[in-house]
């Protein structure tokens, strides 16, 4: 029942490496302290979050529907498609053509799409058409604006 579809896109570009500078010292989150400005390394962002390009691709969240579980409206989601989806694991589905984010849950012999918010309600698998597009791996927030 947990597939992906043929028609789904294939990316086979290799993204090109973009090295910037990650600094030795964390940032504490609390009181202010005097900034370390000694360079650890290089770090690109690709070799992080994209672990098989061909297999890798974006969406935009958009809705409340996952609140509880850190993805929030207008995120850039990251999703492999090579990953085998499994019990609750964060998933791109196509419910009847309408492509939604939420967790998969296994329930005995059922398995669920599980919003993380209260107010949405979990959908069984067997009720509703659906296809697992893939697994999402990250999410990217902006914090502050354009």
């Amino acid at each position: 029942m947990l597939t992906l579809p043929s028609h789904a896109l294939k990316f086979t570009e290799t993204p090109s490496k973009l090295r910037l500078p990650v600094y030795s010292s964390s940032v504490p989150a609390g009181f202010p302290s005097p900034a370390d400005d000694h360079i650890e390394g290089k770090l690109d962002l690709n070799e992080h979050l994209i672990r098989r390009p061909a297999a890798t691709f974006f969406v935009r969240a958009s809705g409340e529907s996952m609140r509880d579980a850190g993805i929030f409206d207008g995120d850039l989601l990251i999703i492999d498609r090579s990953i085998t989806p499994k019990s609750d694991h964060i998933v791109i589905a196509s419910i009847h053509g309408e492509l939604t984010v939420k967790r998969l849950q296994q329930s005995g012999d059922q398995w669920l799409l599980v919003p993380a918010n209260l107010e949405f309600p979990t959908m069984r698998l067997d009720d509703v058409g659906c296809e697992i597009w893939g697994v999402v791996t990250h999410s990217i927030r902006r914090h502050c604006g354009r």
